[in-house]
């Protein structure tokens, strides 16, 4: 009888645990979900940018990227949640928007403008892999510049960079791990607060299977655009 109450036990510990790292895994969920809706866009921004015939902006996106590739992400994220405060002296809780307090939207600013650096490289290789030929042949049948772009170059670049994409993608829903440096109670930091307080490894093992449940359900999401988009033959 002793042995099942304190079966009983563990397992509603388990559990609470479980419910918890949930928990953790919507707010994991949310830093991804607007990374990406402001990352994908702003990364053909960037892209445009880089290939631009103008220097001084050429430039300009060339250190963006080079910055945002070459330190980590970590230290950006305290850049820009330590910068109004420190460089502009404004209070960080007038930076709340909508009673959410500001370190969930330097959260996203920083993981928004980081992945837009790597998506823009995505970007400009599948743009500079479309051959030259395609853009001469499409000016002879009389195919505006954005014509040209839209209707031929970005289907066949699209299926091309999504390969790429998706290595960024699965990245990024590890990554949302570092949002525990400005203390946003994501997956990982539920998960190692209870481990602390129960002290048992349970709580690591849980994440790490929302973790790889996250990135199956993400891998085949991609996946499954990839082979719709299977008729663009490069």
């Amino acid at each position: 009888m002793e042995y099942l109450f304190l079966s009983a036990v563990s397992g509603e510990r388990l559990v609470s645990m479980t419910g918890k790292i949930l928990e953790g895994l919507g707010v994991s969920a949310v830093i991804f979900v607007l990374t990406l809706l402001f990352a994908l866009p702003l990364g053909f921004v960037v892209a445009a940018g880089r290939m631009s015939k103008r220097r001084p902006v050429r430039w300009f996106f060339q250190l963006f990227i080079s910055v945002m590739r070459g330190t980590p992400l970590m230290l950006q994220l305290f850049i820009w949640y330590f910068c109004p405060y420190y460089l502009f002296d404004i209070s960080l809780s007038d930076l709340a928007i909508f009673g959410i307090e500001y370190r969930y939207s330097a959260v996203i600013i920083g993981f928004s403008l980081n992945y837009a650096a790597y998506f823009s490289e995505i970007y400009r290789a599948g743009i500079e892999s479309i051959p030259r030929g395609q853009y001469e042949a499409a000016q002879v049948l009389g195919y505006s510049g954005s014509q040209t772009f839209f209707r031929i170059i970005l289907p066949q670049v699209i299926k091309r960079i999504i390969p790429p994409v998706t290595n960024e993608v699965i990245t990024l829903v590890k990554d949302t791990s570092l949002a525990f440096s400005l203390s946003v109670l994501e997956m990982f930091t539920v998960a190692k607060q209870i481990a602390s307080a129960e002290t048992t490894m349970m709580p690591f093992i849980i994440a790490g299977v929302f973790y790889y449940i996250f990135n199956f359900l993400v891998a085949g999401v991609m996946s499954f655009i990839e082979k719709r988009l299977a008729y663009y033959k490069g």
